[in-house]
């Protein structure tokens, strides 16, 4: 197909189901090429030890009686290495296969160390003015044809007959581009053992960059932590920062979670703690300011500025706003005054007694001066404040967010009262202690922002 493209290989599984950890194989077929020559093809069907689920076999058409004779992974284990062995794996969404393919081998006590090319991310490169890539959208749109849908040779011969009709449209060598930036293995600093990149997952979580004397180098966080963190080694560093960070890191650490909440807490908090040098954002700030609306026109000032302490999450109801120092607020009030002819002195932002300098240029509606009503004023200056307002809990009290992660089995509960996080627990026993425990509430603006948004997308809560 590619003359001058070295050895891979064109693989395609059919499982149990979509999670490497509790699923197996039940189906393995490849097609080797070397040097654009077909060399070699092999398929078997897979003994998986554990009942194909009626959906799959609804699916794939394989029965539980069509496996039971069928040789074990185990078994199939050394014919399969000697066809992927030197070669690239390609497989149509490739992180799937080669996610199942890592831990059967893990099974067996050994390590699967393999370069791979997802050729649904290489049809996105080729075809970037199209939306769908999967293989059934790809068949539709090019008019490939099988009759062996959901089986493992026959998805195989799909994807080769989709890339032979790309390098016919587009040209060879354009093809070539595009894969050889996907295979491109990443460029690892000096002293830094490239076995980490065998061992780290791609599910979610937090990933952390070390330099020397393991000095907190970087912290960030992902989906899927494996393609992200190779993401840093790809040589294409988009600032100077990355640049930096990839020449400075020697160790590699992680910490999975179930999901992308889970991963953005966990990222803020270490964050905070460590305070790693090229972290800028989430860093742990001791000033914080709001704007405090008085309740009623008794009070010598509307609005007063509060500080970190004088912030309750469990009443926001008169709060507007928050903001990094005293004078970004002041500045937020001066800016309303302006744009609504409200009283820079009645809202406390300029001292002394009767008609303000605003309403002698004609810049206040004159509530100082008697000649707007006091109660239309506040009411004006509250809707001036309208859209700072803070968001009021909406909750009646403690709740947990859930978080599964299908690949990894991890799941999760996160805590949350008032905005605050309480705690992230992984079973039934540590959610049933938070329960019963009852502690302070410690605020924190990246929790508040971060939680704020992730309830905007309807997710279910567990009342506590």
């Amino acid at each position: 197909m590619f003359a001058t493209l070295p050895n891979y290989v064109m693989l395609d599984l059919e499982t149990t189901g979509a999670t490497p950890l509790y699923d197996r194989i039940t189906e393995i077929a490849l097609i080797r090429f070397e040097y654009g020559v077909e060399t070699e093809r092999w398929q078997t069907l897979v003994n998986p030890g554990i009942s194909i689920p009626p959906f799959i076999t609804h699916l794939t058409g394989i029965t539980d009686e069509m496996v039971k004779d069928a040789p074990t992974f185990e078994e199939v284990a050394p014919t399969l290495y000697g066809y992927i062995e030197g070669a690239v794996l390609a497989a149509h969404n490739v992180r799937f296969d080669h996610g199942f393919l890592k831990s059967e081998f893990n099974r067996m006590g050994a390590v699967l160390r393999q370069k791979v090319m997802c050729t649904v991310k290489l049809s996105r490169k080729l075809y970037p003015e199209h939306r769908g890539h999967g293989l059934d959208a790809i068949m539709w749109r090019h008019g490939l044809r099988t009759d062996a849908r959901h089986r493992a040779m026959g998805d195989v011969e799909v994807v080769v007959a989709y890339l032979d009709l790309a390098r016919r449209e587009l040209g060879e060598a354009r093809v070539l581009e595009a894969v050889a930036s996907l295979v491109k293995g990443p460029s690892l600093p000096a002293g830094l053992d490239p076995a980490f990149l065998d061992e780290i997952p791609d599910s979610p979580g937090v990933y952390l960059f070390h330099g020397e004397n393991d000095l907190p180098l970087y912290i960030g966080k992902s989906v899927t932590l494996r393609s992200r963190v190779m993401s840093h080694f790809g040589g294409d560093h988009a600032s100077s920062r990355a640049m930096r960070i990839g020449q400075q890191v020697r160790r590699v650490g992680w910490m999975e979670t179930a999901g992308e909440l889970g991963a953005l807490l966990l990222e803020s908090r270490l964050i905070k703690e460590r305070q790693p040098v090229h972290n800028r954002l989430l860093r742990a700030s001791s000033s914080l300011f709001s704007l405090s609306l008085a309740c009623g026109l008794n009070h010598i000032s509307l609005v007063n500025i509060v500080d970190k302490d004088e912030i309750h999450p469990e009443v926001f109801e008169y709060l507007y706003g928050f903001f990094r120092s005293r004078k970004a607020a002041t500045e937020m009030l001066r800016g309303l005054a302006k744009e609504h002819g409200l009283c820079p002195r009645t809202i406390g932002i300029e001292s002394g007694k009767g008609a303000c300098f605003a309403h002698q240029i004609k810049c206040c509606d004159g509530v100082c001066a008697g000649k707007e009503n006091p109660q239309l004023h506040y009411l004006r200056l509250k809707q001036a404040l309208t859209p700072l307002q803070l968001k009021t809990w909406p909750y009646p009290g403690r709740i947990g967010i859930r978080e599964h992660d299908e690949e990894s089995g991890r799941t999760q509960v996160h805590v949350f009262d008032s905005w605050c996080h309480i705690a992230t627990v992984e079973d039934e026993r540590a959610l049933e202690e938070v329960r019963e425990t009852r502690s302070s509430l410690s605020f924190d603006l990246d929790t508040y922002k971060l939680l704020l948004k992730h309830l905007k997308k309807n997710v279910s809560v567990i009342p506590l």
